[in-house]
């Protein structure tokens, strides 16, 4: 039986607002990725195991940092997100040119994972605690179809520098979700915080919403599920070359069908991300903030203990 968590990370993304390879720019004072940090707070909270999806194309690139950065004593594995891959009888359409979105990093990784696990992007800083609360859920969590996300406050996760996308949650009153819409451009205007549609629409938002950062805990019973919905979405998308599977609309699927339910944990946590360049800055202040006020080490694995479990 494995009594620990695996985390997920997902680090396939195309990057085309950052204009680069974000997943292993440097942020920290001794040129750490925000990965790091991830990797050092998850295994802090209690994950022994670190599974990351890549692309092909970076993938030995990836490792290699990797493995010169993130301490041996922690358990990694790698897993391949390409375009082709596909359920049995689909097809690539001949205009798609990029793989299929978070949705479907989640749904290879599953040969690799047998045990409850959390996913993250690889690219976002979630602190702490998100981390504590994901793994004290997973450890705790009896019900093979009980199902939790890590919800943040609006307000605590926008970038200046441009839109963001969310998954806007609807919870009840037990802290239940009933439903996650993602919304692909969130952004900060002088009447305060709004959802853009088109040209014409316009949704005003207070900043106290709760929402998704990708930062969810599952059962391996989740997979038939993310299998089930990629199936739907590309019998909806297969001549769409820019539809993106998205891995809150699986979560927003099974909720509405009753198929699992899925326990928001509030988060005291800010986000921070590098959705465009100028977010760098923000994000260097941030850490070195946090490394003041002694939350980090400055050579940030000094601090952390081999897990004896």
């Amino acid at each position: 039986m494995h009594n620990s968590p695996t985390l997920l990370v997902l680090v396939a993304g195309m990057a085309t607002r950052y204009g680069g390879l974000k997943q292993l720019d440097c942020f920290g004072p001794n040129g750490e990725t925000i990965i790091e940090y991830s990797v050092h707070d998850a295994y802090k909270a209690g994950f022994d195991k670190i599974v990351f999806v890549v692309r092909e194309t970076i993938k030995e690139e990836f490792k290699a940092i990797m493995q010169q950065r993130i301490p041996e004593y922690i358990n990694i594995e790698y897993v391949t997100q390409e375009l082709e891959m596909l359920p049995l009888g689909y097809e690539v359409p001949e205009n798609r040119s990029k793989p299929w979105g978070t949705g479907q990093a989640v749904w290879v990784a599953a040969s690799s994972i047998k045990e409850p696990f959390a996913v993250i992007n690889g690219d976002d800083f979630y602190g702490y605690e998100s981390f504590k609360l994901a793994a004290d859920f997973l450890k705790t969590s009896a019900d093979n179809i009980e199902y939790g996300l890590v919800g943040f406050k609006l307000e605590n996760t926008l970038s200046d520098h441009g839109a963001v996308s969310r998954g806007i949650c609807e919870l009840n009153e037990n802290n239940y979700l009933k439903s996650v819409t993602e919304q692909t451009h969130i952004i900060r205007i002088s009447a305060g915080i709004a959802v853009q549609g088109s040209e014409t629409s316009e949704t005003i938002l207070v900043g106290q919403e709760i929402v998704s950062m990708n930062l969810m805990a599952f059962k391996p019973s989740v997979f038939p599920y993310f299998e089930q919905e990629f199936k739907a979405f590309l019998d909806r998308n297969s001549t769409n070359s820019k539809a993106e599977f998205y891995l809150p609309a699986v979560v927003d699927a099974v909720v509405k069908s009753g198929a699992a339910k899925v326990k928001v944990l509030r988060t005291p946590e800010k986000w921070f991300g590098v959705t465009y360049p100028n977010d760098k800055q923000y994000v260097v202040q941030s850490i070195n903030h946090l490394i003041s006020k002694g939350i980090y080490a400055k050579k940030m694995w000094d601090s952390l203990s081999v897990h004896t479990i």
